[in-house]
């Protein structure tokens, strides 16, 4: 236990020495943020890509800072890495594998992977977890919650990261990635999901060597996307290859509610005339119901429909206070006026999605992660296809996608249906309305009638309005004591305390409390 204590200590030093290093003090830049993450090693790493994929908790020009943090890290002895692969395996790797490269081939924060082949010729890669890096990340974090006060504020951008929100959705997430078999699952989960696209792979797991800290799967070679030349040369078309790549993501988000989190280039090959989608660590999860509402607001956006889009960003999301509903009406609504004039093929989604997500935040609205993942993926997933090919946009193919989704007949069945019983009762209530305005007007007549008005709206004014009446019912209360001791004191009322009496000297003191607590109140309410 002490041992544990001295590591922390050491640990939070180091810490501290790094910011204090870079001069936190003084602010943060995006450039000098990202630096001291990468200085921070591994645990810190992982949560600046966690941050880079929240655009709606911090500003965007730190999300892009961010996405450059280096993933690659010093690697780990090539002898450890067979003491793991043993440990896991239980049993000498040799028995397995003909051949491992101890060269790595990639070297991560959380894990290393090596080429390598199977005894039946087949080549893999294997991903080895380094040791002890979940009890390492484990005393990071609760040390980083500690000192999260010291890297709240962000430079003089005005915004501020939620650091208790990043820091446990980033564990989260970390654990996720630290279990392999999860991994796997992912793996064949989307494999499942993409069985009739001929376009598009997954690795296949070796499943009888995978283990949590251990995944050897199929090594994907291939052409990565990004690399244009190379595609050219093999005789590729670009433009198909952005159009596949783009259906299938909205496969994955509006029909799967399952998507890659992470569909940076280097996670995307092309083998064979197929999109292989590779590292599915990192997954998002979209229930039906938000990707129904995720629906709703593509084309809500497309109509320029404000209310519908208000409706479905309070549905979207979790409220943590009271909501000015006239305000959010008139941001949506100026936000909304930006694109107007634009056609639903020309406008950016990703940069859409994310001044969605930041009006929510500054209107309390919460919104869920998998939502905010999404807004980064697609941010992503258009930076790819502006590379590869500028003339595709992603949203046409979203709205491509929307119409057989919900103008489908069976949906078309439902909405007449809905309409149907909404005309019958409409019509059924009306047939009251004359009965009902008749007993009204008796009422009034009789004197009986009671209106109600609810000021809607209008909570902040009335809760001031009510602060201020009470100040000034202390206020007349603190006089009239006064006057009351003053009164007593003319007389000879016993006990006394200084020639006074004693009842007195008690309404005196109780009128300087309430003084000293009306001045108090008064300068609280100038501060605001």
């Amino acid at each position: 236990m002490r041992k544990n204590n001295a590591t922390a200590a050491a640990r939070f030093k180091d810490i501290v020495s790094v910011l204090r290093r870079h001069d936190i003090i003084k602010g943060l830049t995006p450039k000098k943020l990202r630096e001291i993450l990468e200085e921070l090693g591994p645990t810190f790493i992982k949560l600046g890509q966690i941050m880079s994929m929240r655009p709606d908790m911090i500003p965007s020009e730190y999300c892009d800072e961010l996405t450059k943090l280096r993933t690659d890290v010093a690697p780990m002895p090539f002898a450890e890495v067979m003491d793991v692969l043993k440990s896991e395996i239980g049993e000498a790797p040799e028995k397995h594998f003909a051949h491992i490269e101890e060269e790595p081939y990639g070297s991560a924060s959380i894990a290393q992977v090596h080429r390598a082949r199977l005894k039946n010729g087949r080549d893999v890669v294997i991903k080895v977890q380094r040791p002890g890096i979940y009890e390492k990340m484990a005393m990071d974090l609760k040390l980083l919650r500690k000192a999260s006060g010291i890297i709240r504020i962000i430079g003089h951008t005005g915004g501020v990261i939620d650091m208790n929100a990043v820091v446990g959705e980033m564990w989260t997430t970390a654990q996720q990635e630290m279990d392999f078999l999860l991994e796997a699952s992912h793996i064949r989960e989307f494999a499942e999901c993409n069985a009739d696209i001929q376009y598009i792979a997954f690795p296949e797991v070796e499943a009888d060597l995978t283990t949590h800290k251990v995944l050897v799967m199929e090594l994907i070679d291939g052409i990565q996307i990004d690399d244009e030349a190379l595609l050219r040369e093999n005789g590729y078309d670009l433009r198909e290859i952005g159009e596949k790549l783009s259906a299938n993501f909205v496969k994955q988000v509006l029909d799967d509610g399952f998507f890659h989190a992470d569909p940076h280039p280097g996670n995307i090959r092309i083998r064979g005339g197929k999109i292989v989608w590779i590292d599915l660590g990192m997954v998002g999860r979209l229930s039906s119901r938000h990707r129904q509402l995720f629906k709703d607001a593509v084309i809500a956006a497309a109509e320029n429909d404000v209310y519908t889009l208000k409706d479905t960003i309070l549905q979207l999301g979790r409220c943590s206070g009271e909501v000015n509903h006239n305000r959010l009406y008139a941001d949506v609504a100026d936000m909304l006026g930006k694109y107007a004039s634009m056609e639903l093929a020309s406008l950016d989604a990703g940069q859409f999605i994310t001044e969605l997500l930041r009006l929510a935040q500054t209107h309390g609205i919460m919104m869920p992660s998998g939502v905010a993942m999404l807004a980064r993926g697609i941010m992503t997933i258009e930076g790819v296809l502006k590379k590869i090919t500028p003339d595709t946009n992603f949203l046409q193919i979203v709205g491509t996608h929307l119409p057989g989704q919900i103008y489908s007949r069976e949906d078309i069945k439902k909405q007449l249906r809905h309409a149907g019983r909404a005309l019958y009762t409409f019509g059924k209530h009306s047939a009251d309305i004359p009965g009902q305005l008749s007993d009204m007007l008796k009422m009034a007549s009789r004197g009986q009638a009671k209106l109600n008005v609810e000021f809607v709206g209008s909570d902040g004014h009335l809760n001031r309005l009510d602060k201020t009446v009470n100040r000034l019912i202390v206020g007349i209360l603190n006089a009239s004591v006064v006057v009351g001791s003053s009164i007593l004191c003319t007389t000879n009322m016993t006990p006394k305390l200084l020639g006074i009496p004693l009842l007195g000297v008690f309404g005196y003191g109780a009128s300087f409390v309430m003084t000293v607590w009306l001045i108090a109140r008064i300068l609280k309410n100038k501060e605001r």
